[in-house]
């Protein structure tokens, strides 16, 4: 997915009520960088807590993760012998629930991705530091080595291969969310739009293919209305009253937006996932360090450490993030073509 179609695509995924409740003032003072929103993990030694102070983005679950000294050894001789991993989130100004946001004590940089980079840290048998800044300060400080390696929603394409390395972690999936009473379902089939109704953000990667879907179905003599709300506020209240039958976006946002609302008379599910990157490839989520770094096999074999011994599964279903998940970590896998990056 394109970076700036992924950063405005999440963000619009948010409710602004719940957005405003969630990251209170705690982002918005800051600047590029945050030193401020940097925390580690709390928890005992050999445990990592996920979902902690999330303001309800996630079950908070404890995990019990040990070093694994075979995967450490690994690591370049410098990370090793600093004995602390630096882990880059670019999430300011407004954060992106459930993604990476400050917590409800106002200070925590909590979400998914450092979450997972606490997992990977404990692995590591490394302290896990965790610098929010910018999406664009994000890449300066892969660059300037300020951080070893990001967890933040990166999409891996052929283009950041020129400079970066990457073992991919989640798929990069949009979604179709509907009123939870709804029967309705995308199944994968584009034919199932047909008479329907969908709200998408202007601008976006899932306008380009919403709007592609819906020249296939007019070939066919059949119609697909697409709507444009200002806000993902309106979009929601456009669901709730019937006036879109879904709305197509980015899964973690309507993830979240599921769990907001479970318990109310607005309750919503997901009608189905789609990759970010379309028909053709499935689009990834990768850890992001320097190209040449020595970095991307022992991220990669963290992760599949994880996956493995069960706090994957665990770290995703807290934040019901699941119909994400990857069989398996891969260095440098795919990514979207020089075309489409």
């Amino acid at each position: 997915m394109r970076t700036h179609f992924t950063r405005r695509s999440l963000i619009r995924g948010i409710t602004a009520a719940t957005a405003v409740a969630s990251l209170g003032t705690g982002l918005a003072a800051c600047g590029g960088n945050s030193d401020a929103a940097t925390s580690t993990d709390a928890a005992k030694a050999g445990e990592v807590v996920i979902g902690r102070v999330s303001n309800g983005a996630a079950t908070q679950t404890t995990l019990k993760v040990s070093e694994v000294k075979a995967i450490s050894a690994e690591l370049p001789a410098a990370v090793r012998k600093s004995g602390k991993l630096e882990i880059g989130i670019g999430a300011l100004p407004a954060g992106l629930p459930p993604l990476a946001y400050v917590g409800d004590d106002q200070k925590t940089l909590t979400g998914s991705e450092p979450d997972l980079g606490r997992l990977v840290a404990a692995v590591f048998g490394l302290k896990a530091e965790v610098k929010n800044s910018t999406w664009e300060n994000l890449f300066v400080g892969i660059d300037s080595g300020k951080v070893d390696v990001a967890f933040s929603n990166v999409t891996d394409t052929e283009e950041r291969k020129k400079k970066y390395e990457f073992a991919s972690y989640r798929k990069d999936n949009l979604a179709f969310i509907v009123p939870k009473k709804s029967t309705w379902n995308f199944d994968g089939n584009y034919e199932n739009l047909a008479g329907k109704t969908i709200a998408v953000g202007s601008g976006t990667n899932q306008e380009k293919i919403l709007l592609e879907w819906k020249d296939k179905l007019a070939k066919e003599g059949k119609k697909l209305t697409v709507k444009y709300f200002q806000d993902s506020t309106s979009t929601y209240l456009a669901l709730n009253s019937g006036k879109v039958d879904a709305s197509f976006g980015p899964n973690p946002g309507f993830a979240y937006h599921n769990r907001q609302v479970a318990n109310t008379p607005n309750a919503s599910r997901t009608a189905g996932t789609y990759s970010g990157a379309g028909a053709s490839l499935q689009g990834l989520i990768a850890a992001t360090a320097k190209k040449d770094s020595g970095l991307a096999k022992p991220l990669a074999d963290a992760i599949n450490y994880l996956i493995k011994h069960g706090q994957y599964a665990e770290w995703l279903k807290a934040y019901n993030l699941s119909n994400e998940a990857v069989a398996k970590s891969e260095v440098n896998p795919p990514g979207l073509p020089l075309d489409n990056s």
